[in-house]
């Protein structure tokens, strides 16, 4: 039997917040190209030495970039999966929570980039917390619509 299904007027705003992430990844894109340019480290070296991040503060700085944004590549698709299933549902409060995670990651990307791993923390905690709550939510509208209920 197939399944239709109407999205809720709001969830334009869910569509807003995914695709606010796009965005940060160009500010990962760009924080990682200053660092990397700033480095002196040419492509296609992915990350500097141990051994040059240990010598040379900037193959460091450029280092943090790139596991930042490596990390931001892991989290996002996750994120995205979890705020539009979430967002069937719970329409604004997955938005809220999506712009939520999307200022998160982008403090994350910029406090990795300029202060190293502890720099990292705050954009993780606030990101962290607002993900649970969004694939908390999308299991939720998961187990309603495989139950026959609508969203």
């Amino acid at each position: 039997m197939p399944l239709i299904m109407q999205v809720p007027n709001e969830y334009g705003y869910v569509l807003v917040a995914a695709s606010s992430s796009f965005l940060v990844n160009v500010l990962h894109f760009v924080l990682s190209a200053k660092a990397r340019k700033a480095s002196g480290l040419k492509y296609p070296i992915p990350y500097a030495s141990e051994e040059q991040a240990a010598k040379d503060p900037k193959a460091y700085a450029f280092n943090c970039a790139q596991r930042a944004h490596s990390n931001f590549v892991e989290n996002q698709t996750p994120f995205l999966g979890a705020l539009l299933i979430s967002g069937l549902h719970f329409p604004t409060a997955a938005a809220a929570l999506g712009a939520t995670w999307v200022a998160a990651r982008a403090a994350y990307a910029y406090g990795y980039a300029k202060r190293g791993p502890q720099g990292r923390l705050g954009g993780f905690l606030v990101a962290s917390l607002s993900d649970l709550a969004l694939k908390g939510m999308a299991l939720w509208t998961s187990v309603q619509f495989a139950m026959g209920a609508s969203a």
